[in-house]
């Protein structure tokens, strides 16, 4: 399963440990991502998401038919 958010697209992204003395070696940063089921009102069913807290967020904020609505058209989902 790809580590990527449903709603916002984030993904796993490269940069540096960076050491006490400044040594520098490559890591990954994971996003916060959870396996997380929401009411869909308008089909009246339920959809499993899987979502980072900054989606889970977003989905409070607008809620779950605009931000479905919107991740479709940036392409996060098919």
């Amino acid at each position: 399963m790809s580590k990527v958010c449903e709603i916002t697209g984030k993904r796993t992204i490269a940069g540096n440990k960076v050491s006490h003395s400044n040594i520098k070696t490559k890591r990954t940063f994971q996003p916060n991502l959870h396996t997380k089921r929401f009411f869909l009102e308008s089909e009246k069913k339920w959809i499993t998401l899987r979502v980072s807290t900054s989606g889970m967020r977003t989905i409070n904020k607008i809620g779950l038919a605009a931000a479905l609505k919107k991740a479709k058209a940036k392409g996060f989902i098919a």
